[in-house]
């Protein structure tokens, strides 16, 4: 990334740092607590070389002068000084307490908000994310940030409090001496300057590659199967290889700087020290300086570049934090289209009317995947979609839960245009079984359920039936209650399938939608769920997609797409004799499968 582009990423950084001020509201209380705790610390830190310098040079620096009630003075200032150390040690774990529960609650809902709105992305928006950016986003950015707010936003307090409180305490004691300590600032601010520029450029770069690392474990993790499949673990363990070591390499620049930066500070620490005692001793033999101012001196000058050093340190966390609140405000700021759940006429059932008002779609700007679709369903009716892969069927779907919005055109529910619906609503009104079947942790029943509280055990254990899946559940030890692993990983793909095919049943939808849902279940099953399609038909509308044009035989109509375009549609039969599209599909479909081409379709 070029030069410019990181001072431009560093500078959106940094005012994402201040959009994220109002999470830290709630905490203020918190907030205002540690603070104060802090001050406190910070002077207790500023008292206790300044009683040392009062019994050095009231009582320890000259024996034979000191008054008599020197030892209970001295005893005193001791007893002081423990006091100061065992409060300092109390007041820092209360702050260390506080400042870990603070940051534990932003954690908390700034990964709250993140994942909330990752929920309600459209889905193109989540196509241009991918899984492995959004999950660095959700986890490794928000932590990062949160170590802002609760590592070195409290701690530049109070290093900014221990500074500033040990000038005054120096310039009070002796001016003179105090310019003298300060000789080496420019030179702590030309390194800082130097290592901060070379910090920045690498910190981006290593968010970049963070995001690239994850979605690529992702991706790879989850298509296992076909990776041992097909042998390529040794060509894909070489990409990972190629992007490990690249974050390696940057990871080793950042601890190089990292590593550089501290003895560099304590180099110059040391020089000041130095010089301080190398001029103070200079004093101290004209006479003109008291040991004791010496030895607060040289202590002062040691905390005042603990906090530099800190500062320094935690120029790190801020760069890294700069760079993450820059990438999380990419993702909050996305808000074209964002999902609105609430807004619109509320419903609670559809009668199940579906109409296609010359619709037009595309997912890119003038590549039109649907072309002027029209066409009706009747309540209780089942309609089927036919036609070759990429006609444009899943589309149609996708538009219907309203994933994506039309081009052109309306789609109607009951005579009203879909976006005049909630849009919560409208999707419970709405049940989907997929080819693709994603099953959650947790048992069978909370994968029926997903979470919805008004679908009891009853419900569950009919729609199981209704789907055909209570054979093989019946068979398992907690039946139900059976735990499903990540992404059903313990059962076939056509036991997947049954329990999709539950889950969208147990709802009572209004319009039920299967694309491709039979494509992984054997014959017998499927023609189990056909039956079961056929009991619940009268309750709803359904929409099919299948190539197995022989499970659509009794919908009506079939609607046949060709490159996003409505080419024909009606029954079965009407199709047939019509011998166009549609006949041309079942006809050597059915060749295909009987091997015998002389039978007529009709024979079958």
């Amino acid at each position: 990334m070029s030069a410019d582009g990181t001072e431009a990423r560093t500078s959106r950084g940094a005012k994402g740092l201040w959009k994220l001020l109002p999470f830290l509201k709630p905490q203020l209380p918190l907030f205002i607590l540690v603070l104060l705790f802090l001050v406190l610390v910070n002077g207790a830190d500023l008292l206790k070389p300044y009683l040392l310098h009062l019994a050095i040079d009231g009582y320890l620096a000259n024996p034979a002068g000191a008054p008599p009630n020197a030892m209970q003075a001295v005893l005193f200032l001791s007893l002081a000084y423990l006091g100061l150390i065992v409060a300092g040690t109390a007041l820092s774990y209360l702050q260390a307490q506080l400042l870990t529960r603070m940051g534990q609650n932003l954690l908390l809902t700034i990964r709250r908000q993140v994942f909330s709105h990752i929920q309600h992305m459209p889905l193109r928006m989540l196509y241009k994310f991918t899984t492995g950016r959004l999950i660095t986003r959700a986890t490794h950015d928000v932590e990062s940030v949160n170590e802002f707010f609760t590592d070195v936003l409290v701690h530049l307090f109070r290093d900014i409090f221990l500074l500033i409180g040990i000038l005054v305490t120096m310039f009070l004691l002796d001016w003179k001496l105090a310019l003298v300590s300060f000789i080496t600032t420019p030179l702590i601010l030309a390194i800082t300057l130097w290592v901060r520029k070379r910090l920045r450029k690498n910190f981006v770069l290593m968010k970049a590659l963070i995001g690239r690392l994850n979605g690529f474990l992702a991706e790879h993790i989850s298509g296992m199967r076909h990776i041992q499949s097909f042998h390529r673990e040794a060509n894909r363990l070489e990409d990972f290889d190629a992007l490990n070591r690249e974050y390696c390499d940057t990871t080793r620049t950042q601890i190089r700087l990292n590593s550089l930066l501290r003895p560099l500070m304590e180099l110059v620490n040391t020089l000041g020290v130095v010089l301080l005692i190398a001029l103070g001793l200079r004093a101290l033999n004209a006479g003109d300086l008291p040991i004791g101012i010496l030895y607060a001196f040289s202590t002062y000058i040691r905390q005042f570049f603990d906090p530099i050093n800190d500062l320094a340190e935690r120029y790190t966390t801020v760069q890294s934090s700069m760079v993450s609140a820059d990438r999380i405000f990419e993702l909050l700021d996305a808000r074209e289209d964002q999902e609105d759940l609430e807004t619109g006429l509320p419903v609670e059932r559809l009668e199940g009317r579906v109409e296609f008002q010359d619709v037009w779609f595309a997912y890119n700007e003038d590549e039109w995947v649907l072309k002027g679709v029209s066409f009706v369903v009747e309540p209780g009716r089942s309609a089927a979609l036919v036609g070759a892969t990429g006609a444009g069927k899943t589309t149609i779907i996708s538009l219907l839960l309203r994933f994506h919005e039309v081009g052109r055109g309306r789609i109607l529910l009951d005579g009203r245009d879909i976006r005049e619906y909630r849009l919560r609503d409208l999707r419970r009104c709405i049940a989907i079984v997929l080819q693709d079947v994603f099953l959650f942790a947790g048992s069978i029943a909370e994968n029926v359920r997903l979470g919805d509280d008004l679908i009891d055990d009853d419900q569950v254990a009919e729609a199981l039936r209704l789907a055909q899946a209570d054979t093989f559940i019946e068979r398992l030890a907690h039946r139900m209650d059976t735990p499903v692993a990540e992404r059903g990983a313990t059962l076939s793909q056509g036991q997947r399938q049954l329990l999709s095919f539950a889950r969208a049943i147990a709802r009572r939808p209004s319009l039920f939608i299967l694309d491709e849902a039979t494509a992984s279940i054997d014959s017998e099953t499927e023609r189990q769920i056909q039956e079961s399609i056929r009991r619940i038909a009268s309750t709803c509308t359904s929409l099919i997609i299948a190539h197995r044009l022989s499970t659509i035989r009794a919908c009506d109509p079939i609607l046949v797409l060709e490159h996003g375009k409505m080419v024909e549609s009606g029954s079965h039969e009407s199709l047939l004799r019509r011998n166009g599209r549609y006949a041309a599909l079942y006809r050597a479909q059915f060749l295909k499968r009987n091997g015998d081409a002389g039978r007529s379709p009709g024979e079958e």
